[in-house]
């Protein structure tokens, strides 16, 4: 492992390389001590801006990517020291006016966070949970696994939740997909988005053919609300990052607590990743876990993930290994995967890059190794692939903290929704189906027939869907396709048929094929029929089930 000082690192590149640039003159800004305002930071390139977010303790409002600009609120002092390195600092009269202490005090009708009405409280997520259970009971349960700081200490606080989804009437083995959210409460869209994939799940079950065999065959396990005690606060239009815990920055309330996702055991403290000061926002907390909230994480994920890898930096998982563990974070529209402490690739490099550009290629974030962005450690994707093996993702979504909910709705959504529900078909061999190609817009020519009845299958096998970084074009195995098949009713997992299909041009030449073979539907009962289908590239690996219903009627 690289464990030098990577901070100090970033800080010293970030100097040299603005400094090398003349800074055009900006409007001096007059702040009287204490002070702050809102500002525009500038920065040459996204790399340069990522690190400005570390490399200074201005609070972080907002990104713009496309114009290359962070929105901060400053003092006098934080514009000095960022005018010192080259970046332009310019006042921004286009933010909220209103402070986010006048806006929490404003009353409102609406449902939900005051003036962002689509996103839930943690009282409104916890009862959102509670009615999918109370709906839905053939396919979720709503389970307490610990407590939150404020409720240990006695203080009021919450129940640490779980939802999990699945079809509790098929037994058996199942792997399992596990999404937190909301672990910094600041980041008002990452709890949003998983109680929306999770009303998505149980509303379209028996209706969306892959959402139904997802249910059937696998587990989702949703944390919606992982720092409740400090959504709390966040809730009232304040900057909070960490959890409640008072025993730390005695001196200052506002920047008590640690920072839960710096706090966990695997690669604690090890690389510079983390701040041992208790009034800083990247606080690790005196020791591996000390949190409740984290204790509460840790034990889940070993409650439902196998020991898959040795606890070091070197062993991989085995390439069968099950499970996949994501963190929703804001923001960055960013697909992020361990390691974050090092700039050495993880032993599993390869497979986790594989999955991770498939992931972003619904989103159009950038996917990359954690440490692209700032180094981390103590992490919990690198906890849960270091110790576990699982392969670990976090998920930076959107644009800022407290994202808009035109934006929301019209964009972090439909972006990060399909890359959630492939994570769900693929939580098997995570390791090796993200290798293969899609089975996409399948389709029968009939979906409801009599039995004898001549049925044909269609559908579209596709090796290319990856999020490609320019200039690495090459390293992702798109290839052209070398089978198709399908399954009735019986995937291959507990013992099904193959059946093959047949590309329409009669030959198997390209990365992406139209493939069509026909039904047989003599011997199928009168009910509704999955069907499930597949696609191999030229290497041998199969890649994900898309799946189409058909009805036999008597």
């Amino acid at each position: 492992m690289k464990k030098g000082n990577a901070l100090l690192a970033c800080v010293f590149l970030l100097s040299a390389t603005l400094l090398a640039a003349p800074v055009p003159a900006a409007d001096p800004i007059v702040l009287a001590p204490g002070e702050t305002t809102i500002v525009r930071v500038h920065y040459p390139n996204q790399e340069m801006g990522n690190k400005a977010i570390i490399s200074f303790e201005a609070q972080l409002l907002e990104t713009n990517y496309s114009k290359g600009y962070h929105v901060m609120r400053v003092t006098r002092e934080d514009i000095d020291r960022l005018t010192a390195v080259g970046l332009r600092v310019e006042l921004d009269d286009s933010w909220a006016t209103t402070s986010p202490e006048e806006m929490a005090t404003e009353e409102t009708d609406e449902d939900g966070i005051p003036r962002y009405p689509c996103y839930r409280t943690v009282e409104e997520t916890f009862a959102t949970a509670e009615e999918i259970t109370r709906k839905y009971k053939k396919l979720a349960r709503w389970e307490d696994v610990g407590d939150s700081w404020e409720k240990t200490a006695g203080i009021g606080g919450f129940d640490m939740r779980v939802l999990v989804l699945t079809n509790q009437q098929i037994t058996g083995e199942k792997p399992d997909l596990f999404i937190t959210a909301a672990m910094h409460a600041r980041e008002y869209a990452t709890a949003e988005l998983v109680t929306r994939f999770a009303e998505y799940l149980v509303e379209n079950y028996n209706t969306d053919a892959d959402v139904t065999w997802i249910l059937d065959h696998h587990e989702i396990h949703l944390m919606l609300q992982t720092n409740p005690d400090g959504r709390k606060i966040a809730e009232d239009h304040t900057f909070w990052r960490k959890n409640t815990n008072d025993a730390y920055c005695l001196e200052d309330y506002d920047s008590r607590g640690a920072d839960l996702n710096r706090n966990f055991t695997f690669g604690w403290n090890c690389c510079d990743g983390s701040s041992g000061d208790e009034c800083n926002a990247t606080y690790r907390g005196p020791d591996p876990a000390s949190e409740p909230e984290i204790q509460v994480v840790e034990a889940y994920l070993e409650t439902i993930f196998a020991d898959q890898r040795e606890d070091d930096w070197e062993s991989p998982a085995p390439d069968d290994a099950t499970g996949i563990y994501i963190d929703v974070h804001s923001y960055g529209k960013l697909v992020l995967w361990p390691w974050g402490s090092s700039d050495d690739p993880p032993p599993n490099a390869t497979q986790l890059q594989t999955l991770g550009r498939k992931f972003a290629y619904w989103s159009d974030y950038s996917p990359e190794q954690a440490i692209g962005l700032y180094p981390t450690d103590g992490t919990s994707d690198e906890h849960a692939y270091g110790h576990l093996g699982v392969a670990s993702y976090c998920f930076e979504i959107g644009t800022t903290f407290f994202q808009p909910c035109n934006t929301f709705e019209s964009f972090v959504l439909p972006d990060n929704l399909p890359a959630l529900l492939y994570a769900a078909k693929v939580v098997r061999t995570p390791y090796i189906t993200p290798s293969g190609p899609d089975a996409i817009d399948v389709s029968l020519n009939m979906d409801t027939v009599t039995p004898g009845s001549q049925v044909t299958l269609t559908a579209t096998i596709d090796d290319t869907r990856y999020k490609k970084p320019k200039g690495n074009e090459d390293k992702e195995p798109s290839q052209v396709v070398g089978a198709a098949e399908y399954y009735i009713d019986t995937p291959p997992w507990y013992g099904g048929t193959a059946i093959p299909l047949q590309p329409v041009d009669g030959v198997l030449d390209d990365r992406v094929e139209i493939v069509t073979g026909i039904v047989d539907t003599m011997n199928l009962q009168g009910r509704e029929h999955l069907i499930f289908i597949r696609g191999q590239d030229a290497d041998g690996n199969w890649g994900a089930f898309s799946a189409v219903f058909l009805n036999i009627v008597r």
